[in-house]
């Protein structure tokens, strides 16, 4: 399961970001601009991040700064929980249930369009495909470095469709890839016996898909792997995921997630407010502080850090061992 901040960004507004593999901590506003005849709105970070966001509204042009600081701190500030509460009220209340609903339904149909190898995607798709590969691609290289990954037991939770558990799979380690829908489950395992349709060799154990949300994940691993999961739970709860994928854990925990800046906190609360049918599930940012907080508290160092950044998909990735 995966979904970063470009899930959050709706087509009918023009926002082209372009985004440093730093993460900042200030942003700095320039006076507006006029680009091709539009009114368009600058935001600057110490990420270098630039977002332009064009006819948003026909008075931004005539912003002066400390209107364009105001209309950010709106944007932050505002709480379009109208849709999500809907979305919540059809599960009975429960969030995680509506999250499961989702990537059961709409959402594997997606995503896997998304993550697989299909042309029919879009530039914005196409991005996100390019980011989350990029993720993908750090994590083997991290893991191949420390060693052979042959019968190497690894838990991947929120598999997905299978982008990181089944290469993986095919390097030798032994995998177990859960995730919450049953539907992702599903084409994580076609994506393998795609695989071996091809000629690759089967590793000596065969991969174990199960449909199993996190909070059920059991057993002991080696390694214990979760990418781009964590924009499903407010920080409380995902200190809690932490700790019990820490517990799982006999070596190696990675994780990812997407960062809080006031720069992606602008660019998620912007396509909140703009409606559309892709927006199905409530996504969180969380500081890197207390992510890393959460794993000293379970007893857990970091030791590795890689920031994931194209125009539409931005991922911090953290490589935690016992402390």
């Amino acid at each position: 399961m995966a979904s970063m901040i470009s899930s959050m960004i709706a087509t009918p507004v023009t926002i082209r970001p372009s985004v440093s593999a730093r993460t900042g901590s200030s942003v700095r506003m320039t006076a507006p601009k006029r680009v091709a005849g539009r009114s368009s709105l600058v935001v600057r970070a110490d990420a270098n991040l630039v977002a332009t966001v064009a006819e948003v509204s026909p008075t931004v042009g005539i912003l002066g700064a400390s209107a364009v600081i105001g209309l950010a701190a709106t944007l932050i500030a505002a709480d379009p929980n109208k849709r999500r509460t809907e979305m919540a009220a059809a599960a009975d209340g429960d969030e995680m249930a509506s999250v499961k609903n989702y990537f059961e339904t709409v959402g594997a149909d997606r995503w896997k369009k998304i993550y697989g190898e299909t042309d029919e995607v879009n530039k914005v798709q196409l991005d996100i495909r390019t980011g989350h590969a990029q993720t993908v691609e750090k994590v083997i290289g991290w893991l191949k470095s420390e060693g052979d990954l042959k019968n190497c037991t690894i838990a991947d939770c929120g598999c997905g469709t299978g982008s990181l558990a089944v290469p993986l799979a095919m390097e030798g380690a032994a995998v177990t890839a859960s995730d919450i829908s049953s539907a992702m489950v599903g084409n994580a395992r076609e994506r393998y016996e795609t695989e071996l349709a091809k000629g690759k060799k089967a590793p000596e154990v065969a991969p174990n898909f199960k449909a199993c949300d996190l909070e059920s994940e059991s057993g002991k691993y080696h390694t214990v792997t979760c990418l781009d999961v964590m924009i499903h739970y407010p920080q409380a709860k995902a200190d809690a995921m932490i700790t019990h994928l820490a517990s799982l854990a006999d070596e190696r925990l990675i994780i990812s997630f997407a960062p809080f800046t006031i720069p992606y906190a602008i660019l998620k609360r912007i396509g909140e407010l703009v409606p559309g049918p892709s927006k199905a599930t409530r996504a969180y940012l969380h500081a890197e502080k207390d992510v890393e907080a959460a794993l000293n508290k379970a007893g857990w160092k970091v030791v590795k850090r890689e920031m994931t950044a194209t125009n539409f998909y931005f991922s911090r990735l953290l490589e935690a061992k016992r402390a």
